[in-house]
Protein backbone atom coordinates (compact mmCIF):
# COMPACT_ATOMS: atom_id res chain seq x y z
CA UNK A 1 0.00 0.00 0.00
CA UNK A 2 1.51 3.34 -1.05
CA UNK A 3 1.52 6.63 0.85
CA UNK A 4 -1.65 8.18 -0.61
CA UNK A 5 -3.52 4.93 0.02
CA UNK A 6 -2.31 4.83 3.60
CA UNK A 7 -3.43 8.43 4.04
CA UNK A 8 -7.00 7.42 3.23
CA UNK A 9 -7.13 4.99 6.14
CA UNK A 10 -8.76 6.15 9.39
CA UNK A 11 -6.51 7.31 12.19
CA UNK A 12 -7.21 4.15 14.21
CA UNK A 13 -6.27 1.72 11.42
CA UNK A 14 -3.86 -1.00 12.54
CA UNK A 15 -1.98 -0.62 9.25
CA UNK A 16 -0.84 2.87 10.31
CA UNK A 17 0.56 1.64 13.63
CA UNK A 18 4.00 0.56 12.37
CA UNK A 19 4.57 3.92 10.67
CA UNK A 20 3.55 5.87 13.76
CA UNK A 21 5.75 3.67 15.95
CA UNK A 22 8.71 4.04 13.61
CA UNK A 23 8.41 7.84 13.49
CA UNK A 24 8.01 8.00 17.27
CA UNK A 25 11.12 5.87 17.78
CA UNK A 26 13.14 8.02 15.37
CA UNK A 27 11.89 11.20 17.05
CA UNK A 28 12.79 9.91 20.52
CA UNK A 29 16.29 9.12 19.27
CA UNK A 30 16.84 12.55 17.69
CA UNK A 31 19.13 14.72 19.79
CA UNK A 32 17.27 17.83 18.61
CA UNK A 33 14.13 16.51 20.32
CA UNK A 34 15.75 15.32 23.54
CA UNK A 35 13.66 17.73 25.62
CA UNK A 36 10.39 16.33 24.25
CA UNK A 37 8.95 13.43 26.23
CA UNK A 38 5.64 12.72 24.48
CA UNK A 39 4.65 12.33 20.84
CA UNK A 40 0.96 11.57 20.56
CA UNK A 41 -0.49 9.32 17.86
CA UNK A 42 -2.52 12.17 16.33
CA UNK A 43 0.43 14.56 16.32
CA UNK A 44 2.70 12.11 14.47
CA UNK A 45 0.01 11.25 11.94
CA UNK A 46 -0.07 14.87 10.77
CA UNK A 47 3.57 14.65 9.75
CA UNK A 48 3.19 11.23 8.16
CA UNK A 49 0.22 12.32 6.05
CA UNK A 50 2.03 15.52 5.06
CA UNK A 51 4.84 13.39 3.61
CA UNK A 52 2.80 10.43 2.32
CA UNK A 53 4.02 8.12 5.09
CA UNK A 54 7.69 8.39 4.19
CA UNK A 55 9.11 8.12 7.72
CA UNK A 56 12.43 9.73 6.84
CA UNK A 57 10.79 12.78 5.25
CA UNK A 58 8.22 12.95 8.06
CA UNK A 59 11.01 13.04 10.64
CA UNK A 60 12.75 15.84 8.73
CA UNK A 61 9.50 17.82 8.67
CA UNK A 62 9.00 17.22 12.40
CA UNK A 63 12.52 18.42 13.17
CA UNK A 64 11.96 21.52 11.05
CA UNK A 65 8.66 22.21 12.82
CA UNK A 66 10.26 22.01 16.25
CA UNK A 67 13.21 24.13 15.14
CA UNK A 68 10.88 26.75 13.66
CA UNK A 69 8.93 26.97 16.91
CA UNK A 70 12.15 27.29 18.89
CA UNK A 71 13.47 30.07 16.66
CA UNK A 72 10.15 31.95 16.51
CA UNK A 73 8.86 32.20 20.10
CA UNK A 74 7.39 35.62 19.40
CA UNK A 75 4.86 33.83 17.19
CA UNK A 76 4.63 30.22 18.31
CA UNK A 77 4.34 30.66 22.08
CA UNK A 78 1.40 33.09 21.97
CA UNK A 79 -1.43 31.42 20.08
CA UNK A 80 -4.16 33.57 21.58
CA UNK A 81 -6.98 34.68 19.24
CA UNK A 82 -8.18 37.23 21.80
CA UNK A 83 -4.77 38.95 21.61
CA UNK A 84 -5.44 39.83 17.95
CA UNK A 85 -9.22 40.16 18.14
CA UNK A 86 -9.10 43.72 16.82
CA UNK A 87 -7.38 42.50 13.66
CA UNK A 88 -9.74 39.54 13.26
CA UNK A 89 -12.75 41.86 13.63
CA UNK A 90 -11.63 43.84 10.57
CA UNK A 91 -12.65 40.82 8.43
CA UNK A 92 -9.02 40.22 7.56
CA UNK A 93 -9.11 36.42 7.42
CA UNK A 94 -11.48 33.55 6.70
CA UNK A 95 -11.45 29.82 6.19
CA UNK A 96 -14.31 29.26 3.77
CA UNK A 97 -17.13 26.98 4.92
CA UNK A 98 -16.94 24.69 1.88
CA UNK A 99 -13.93 22.80 0.58
CA UNK A 100 -12.93 23.05 -3.05
CA UNK A 101 -13.46 20.33 -5.66
CA UNK A 102 -10.31 18.47 -4.58
CA UNK A 103 -11.27 18.52 -0.89
CA UNK A 104 -8.76 21.25 0.02
CA UNK A 105 -9.51 23.84 2.66
CA UNK A 106 -9.69 27.35 1.16
CA UNK A 107 -8.28 30.29 3.12
CA UNK A 108 -8.62 33.98 2.27
CA UNK A 109 -6.40 36.78 3.57
CA UNK A 110 -7.48 40.38 2.86
CA UNK A 111 -4.28 42.35 3.26
CA UNK A 112 -5.98 45.73 2.90
CA UNK A 113 -7.86 45.11 6.16
CA UNK A 114 -4.54 44.97 8.04
CA UNK A 115 -3.48 48.40 9.28
CA UNK A 116 0.31 48.15 9.82
CA UNK A 117 0.16 51.06 12.27
CA UNK A 118 -1.99 48.95 14.59
CA UNK A 119 -0.71 45.43 14.02
CA UNK A 120 2.80 44.16 13.42
CA UNK A 121 3.63 41.59 10.77
CA UNK A 122 4.40 39.11 13.56
CA UNK A 123 0.87 39.49 14.95
CA UNK A 124 -0.59 39.06 11.47
CA UNK A 125 1.54 35.96 10.92
CA UNK A 126 0.34 34.62 14.26
CA UNK A 127 -3.22 34.60 12.88
CA UNK A 128 -2.06 32.41 10.02
CA UNK A 129 -0.25 30.06 12.39
CA UNK A 130 -3.31 29.70 14.63
CA UNK A 131 -5.45 28.78 11.65
CA UNK A 132 -2.82 26.34 10.40
CA UNK A 133 -2.65 24.60 13.78
CA UNK A 134 -6.45 24.23 13.90
CA UNK A 135 -6.98 22.92 10.38
CA UNK A 136 -3.95 20.60 10.56
CA UNK A 137 -5.88 18.63 13.18
CA UNK A 138 -8.61 17.82 10.62
CA UNK A 139 -8.05 14.43 9.03
CA UNK A 140 -9.54 15.54 5.71
CA UNK A 141 -7.24 18.57 5.58
CA UNK A 142 -4.24 16.35 6.32
CA UNK A 143 -5.22 14.35 3.25
CA UNK A 144 -6.27 17.13 0.86
CA UNK A 145 -4.22 20.13 2.01
CA UNK A 146 -5.11 23.79 1.62
CA UNK A 147 -5.26 26.55 -0.93
CA UNK A 148 -4.85 30.19 0.01
CA UNK A 149 -6.12 33.34 -1.68
CA UNK A 150 -4.28 36.56 -0.80
CA UNK A 151 -6.24 39.67 -1.72
CA UNK A 152 -3.63 42.43 -1.98
CA UNK A 153 -6.02 45.30 -2.61
CA UNK A 154 -4.87 48.11 -0.35
CA UNK A 155 -1.25 46.91 -0.17
CA UNK A 156 0.88 49.91 0.80
CA UNK A 157 4.42 50.93 1.59
CA UNK A 158 3.55 50.51 5.27
CA UNK A 159 2.85 46.83 4.66
CA UNK A 160 6.02 46.38 2.62
CA UNK A 161 8.20 47.89 5.34
CA UNK A 162 6.95 45.28 7.81
CA UNK A 163 8.33 42.38 5.75
CA UNK A 164 12.08 42.03 6.30
CA UNK A 165 14.29 39.15 5.07
CA UNK A 166 14.10 37.36 8.43
CA UNK A 167 10.30 37.32 8.42
CA UNK A 168 10.25 36.40 4.72
CA UNK A 169 12.34 33.35 5.56
CA UNK A 170 9.98 32.36 8.41
CA UNK A 171 6.94 32.71 6.15
CA UNK A 172 8.50 30.67 3.36
CA UNK A 173 9.63 27.92 5.72
CA UNK A 174 6.09 27.43 7.03
CA UNK A 175 4.80 27.27 3.46
CA UNK A 176 7.37 24.72 2.38
CA UNK A 177 9.15 22.54 4.93
CA UNK A 178 8.27 23.43 8.53
CA UNK A 179 4.57 22.76 8.95
CA UNK A 180 2.54 19.55 8.50
CA UNK A 181 0.15 20.82 5.86
CA UNK A 182 0.19 20.31 2.11
CA UNK A 183 -0.04 23.67 0.33
CA UNK A 184 -1.89 22.87 -2.91
CA UNK A 185 -2.13 26.39 -4.30
CA UNK A 186 -1.44 30.06 -3.57
CA UNK A 187 -3.53 32.59 -5.45
CA UNK A 188 -2.73 36.32 -5.46
CA UNK A 189 -5.42 38.79 -6.53
CA UNK A 190 -5.33 42.57 -6.86
CA UNK A 191 -1.55 42.52 -6.54
CA UNK A 192 0.00 45.97 -7.22
CA UNK A 193 3.31 46.50 -8.98
CA UNK A 194 5.08 47.50 -5.76
CA UNK A 195 4.22 44.18 -4.16
CA UNK A 196 6.76 42.51 -6.42
CA UNK A 197 9.87 43.45 -4.40
CA UNK A 198 8.37 41.74 -1.34
CA UNK A 199 7.44 38.67 -3.34
CA UNK A 200 10.96 38.64 -4.78
CA UNK A 201 12.26 38.52 -1.19
CA UNK A 202 10.14 35.47 -0.33
CA UNK A 203 10.41 33.55 -3.61
CA UNK A 204 14.07 32.37 -3.34
CA UNK A 205 13.28 30.50 -0.12
CA UNK A 206 10.44 28.53 -1.72
CA UNK A 207 10.95 25.09 -3.28
CA UNK A 208 10.15 24.69 -6.98
CA UNK A 209 7.02 22.69 -6.15
CA UNK A 210 5.52 25.64 -4.26
CA UNK A 211 6.65 28.16 -6.88
CA UNK A 212 4.74 26.19 -9.50
CA UNK A 213 1.59 26.43 -7.39
CA UNK A 214 1.61 30.23 -7.15
CA UNK A 215 -0.88 31.95 -9.44
CA UNK A 216 -1.08 35.72 -9.95
CA UNK A 217 -4.52 36.83 -11.08
CA UNK A 218 -4.25 40.63 -10.99
CA UNK A 219 -7.33 42.86 -10.92
CA UNK A 220 -9.20 40.67 -13.41
CA UNK A 221 -9.23 37.76 -10.98
CA UNK A 222 -12.96 37.10 -11.44
CA UNK A 223 -12.15 35.74 -14.90
CA UNK A 224 -9.45 33.34 -13.75
CA UNK A 225 -10.25 32.21 -10.19
CA UNK A 226 -13.16 30.26 -11.67
CA UNK A 227 -10.61 28.03 -13.39
CA UNK A 228 -9.58 26.79 -9.94
CA UNK A 229 -12.66 27.14 -7.72
CA UNK A 230 -16.30 26.31 -8.43
CA UNK A 231 -18.91 29.03 -7.68
CA UNK A 232 -20.34 27.48 -4.47
CA UNK A 233 -16.90 27.66 -2.81
CA UNK A 234 -16.08 31.36 -3.20
CA UNK A 235 -17.82 34.41 -1.70
CA UNK A 236 -19.68 36.70 -4.14
CA UNK A 237 -16.89 39.27 -3.76
CA UNK A 238 -14.61 36.78 -5.50
CA UNK A 239 -17.01 35.72 -8.23
CA UNK A 240 -18.64 32.87 -6.33
CA UNK A 241 -22.00 31.91 -4.87
CA UNK A 242 -21.00 31.09 -1.30
CA UNK A 243 -21.59 33.15 1.84
CA UNK A 244 -20.27 36.72 1.64
CA UNK A 245 -16.75 37.36 2.84
CA UNK A 246 -17.80 39.33 5.93
CA UNK A 247 -19.91 36.41 7.14
CA UNK A 248 -17.14 33.89 6.49
CA UNK A 249 -14.58 36.06 8.31
CA UNK A 250 -16.86 36.40 11.34
CA UNK A 251 -17.59 32.67 11.40
CA UNK A 252 -13.87 31.85 11.39
CA UNK A 253 -13.15 34.50 14.03
CA UNK A 254 -15.75 32.82 16.24
CA UNK A 255 -14.15 29.44 15.55
CA UNK A 256 -10.74 30.73 16.61
CA UNK A 257 -12.14 32.31 19.77
CA UNK A 258 -13.86 29.05 20.65
CA UNK A 259 -10.48 27.35 20.21
CA UNK A 260 -8.59 29.65 22.62
CA UNK A 261 -7.95 26.92 25.22
CA UNK A 262 -7.06 24.41 22.54
CA UNK A 263 -4.54 26.79 20.99
CA UNK A 264 -2.99 27.50 24.38
CA UNK A 265 -2.54 23.75 24.84
CA UNK A 266 -0.83 23.54 21.46
CA UNK A 267 1.45 26.48 22.29
CA UNK A 268 2.51 24.85 25.56
CA UNK A 269 2.69 21.18 24.48
CA UNK A 270 2.36 20.84 20.69
CA UNK A 271 3.45 17.19 20.59
CA UNK A 272 1.10 15.86 23.28
CA UNK A 273 -2.46 14.62 23.38
CA UNK A 274 -4.84 17.40 22.37
CA UNK A 275 -8.62 17.23 22.41
CA UNK A 276 -9.24 17.31 18.66
CA UNK A 277 -12.32 19.26 17.52
CA UNK A 278 -14.80 17.56 15.16
CA UNK A 279 -13.70 17.66 11.53
CA UNK A 280 -15.11 20.42 9.37
CA UNK A 281 -17.32 21.94 12.05
CA UNK A 282 -17.96 24.94 9.81
CA UNK A 283 -18.34 22.98 6.60
CA UNK A 284 -21.81 22.51 5.21
CA UNK A 285 -21.91 19.02 3.77
CA UNK A 286 -23.74 19.12 0.48
CA UNK A 287 -22.66 15.83 -1.04
CA UNK A 288 -19.59 15.24 -3.13
CA UNK A 289 -17.84 18.43 -4.27
CA UNK A 290 -18.03 19.18 -7.96
CA UNK A 291 -14.88 18.25 -9.86
CA UNK A 292 -13.12 20.96 -11.81
CA UNK A 293 -9.99 20.77 -13.88
CA UNK A 294 -7.05 22.55 -12.31
CA UNK A 295 -6.86 24.93 -15.24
Amino acid sequence: MNGPQLSELPDESEQLGPYVSSLRRRAMQASELSAVRTFSHGFLLRFLRARDFDVELSLKLLLNYQQWRKESPEISTCLSPSSVLGLLNTSYHAVLPQRDHTGSRVLIYRIGQWNPKDWSAFQVFRVSLMTSEIISMETETQRRGLKAIFDLQGWSLGHALQINPSLARKISSVLSDSFPLKVRGIHLVNEPMFFRPVFAMIRPFLPDKIKQRIHMHGVDFHDTLSDFFSPPVLPPEYGGEGPDIEESCQDWTNKLLQSENLLQQIAAHPTGDIAVPPDDSLISEEGEPERLSEG
